[in-house]
């Protein structure tokens, strides 16, 4: 069988799928990161492989998401993108005519404005956690409430209850004043996803013109009551993709698919990855002002990879 990887490497969550020709899912895996991006995708590679049929010819590899550089480097992906792009491609594939992308993760949002299946406008949020799915998953436990529960009890609330939501803190204090005063759980938690998405729109909507089809993607999208609060915000009907958790990792694989025409075989490496040694570190550029601190990855000793300088003095090592 022939297929294409995609690999999406966050702060939260590894996603990694396997697509046909056409673009079909054949195998997925959602991982949690656990601060070892690493350890995820050797794991991930390996798990994915064991729904795979025997023996799979790799065409090309595609990697994004935050730890997109070090998983290039690891896997020997063939094309590395950005979560904008990525995202961008899934929706624009699995709904060709869509105008406005939603996607929300662990640890940061995205907002992206699609006209004519060209992304002409985006914005992204990695300062403030609200909203993400780590808060989501912070308040639940707080709550006593398992998150798988937290979207099925906004929907049950009778009377939302108004929270602050303009930042982690602030929403926090907020509900823990809420439950003091005696306010049902159900309606907290509807409040919290109304706040969240009111933070949403004014942080990365604010001025774009929101057309439909919207779709909403990342791991949030499996909260039922942040749909429905997204919904009564915008007024407008919220699709959720079969594969929303991993729409990064499809965009990658498809990215992959396309950079595969008339190229070369795969720089794949494999799906057993244990054997391969590497280095990290970081330190601080002097070139300029600015003193970025730029960090390093080096792979069996033989090619090295740097990111996080401003001016890409670094970066265009590579």
């Amino acid at each position: 069988m022939e297929i294409f990887l995609g690999i999406d490497v966050g702060s939260i969550s590894t996603n990694l799928v396997a697509l046909d020709e056409g673009g079909q899912v054949l195998a997925k895996r959602y991982l949690r990161t656990r601060g070892q991006p690493i350890q995820a995708v050797q794991q991930g590679l390996k798990e994915l492989k064991d729904l795979l049929p025997r023996s799979p010819e790799v065409l090309s590899v595609g990697a994004t998401g935050s730890g997109r550089f070090i998983t290039g480097l690891l896997v020997g992906a063939d094309i590395v993108k950005n979560e904008i792009t990525a995202h961008a491609m899934a929706a624009i594939h699995y709904l060709p005519e869509v105008k406005t992308v939603l996607e929300i993760g662990g640890q940061d949002s995205k907002g992206i404005i699609i006209r004519n299946r060209t992304v002409v406008d985006f914005d992204m949020n990695t300062v403030c956690a609200a909203g993400t799915g780590s808060f989501l998953d912070q308040q639940a436990f707080r709550l006593g409430i398992p998150i798988e529960e937290f979207g099925r009890l906004a929907l049950e609330a009778q009377r939302p209850t108004k929270i602050a939501g303009r930042c982690t803190v602030f929403a926090e204090s907020d509900m823990v004043h809420k439950q003091q005063m005696g306010h049902a759980a159900a309606d907290i938690i509807a409040g919290l996803c109304q706040a969240l998405v009111r933070n949403y729109i004014n942080n990365l909507l604010k001025g774009k013109e929101i057309l439909e089809p919207i779709l909403f993607q990342g791991g949030v999208a499996a909260n039922q009551g942040m749909v429905r609060a997204f919904e009564q915000a915008l007024q407008q009907e919220i699709i959720v993709p079969p594969h929303y958790e991993v729409m990064g990792a499809v965009g990658s694989a498809l990215l992959a698919r396309n950079y595969r025409k008339n190229r070369e075989a795969s720089a794949f490496k494999g799906f057993d990855l244990e054997g391969i040694d590497y280095r990290f570190s970081s330190f601080e550029c002097n070139g300029c002002s600015n003193t970025c601190e730029v960090f390093e990855f080096r792979s069996n000793g033989d090619k090295c990879i740097y990111w996080g300088d401003r001016c890409g003095r670094w970066e265009n090592l590579q």
